[in-house]
């Protein structure tokens, strides 16, 4: 299968501790629907039900493909703690060849 720049995606969500990201992290790479998923520590500032908040949070970013999106997504509604949780893919425009067909490899058939 040929994989174009266009088919890979960095799929985020956010977490309120590093244990949740590594829940996540670890179930999207043991059922191959991620290649890698990197964690940082960040603050956001939000509205929800009706209080402005300001908390740390931990930031996924999953590398996978539009074939695998899918399945991710489903998996990280079954198991993510929030609940209303920000998951949104963005399209990687450009790539080597080489990392992509190291992502490819990675996952899962998406049959």
């Amino acid at each position: 299968m040929a994989l174009t720049g266009m088919d890979l995606l960095a799929v985020f969500t956010t977490v309120s501790s590093q244990e949740q990201a590594d829940v996540l992290a670890r179930a999207a790479v043991e059922q191959q629907l991620a290649a890698c998923v990197q964690t940082e520590t960040i603050r956001s500032t939000y509205r929800w039900q009706g209080a402005v908040e300001c908390e740390a949070e931990v930031r996924l970013m999953f590398k996978t493909t539009r074939q695998h999106y899918a399945a991710l997504e489903s998996l990280l509604r079954e198991q993510h703690p929030y609940e209303l949780p920000a998951i949104f893919a963005l399209p990687v425009i450009a790539g080597t060849a080489e990392y992509a067909a190291w992502v490819l490899g990675s996952l899962a058939d998406p049959t």
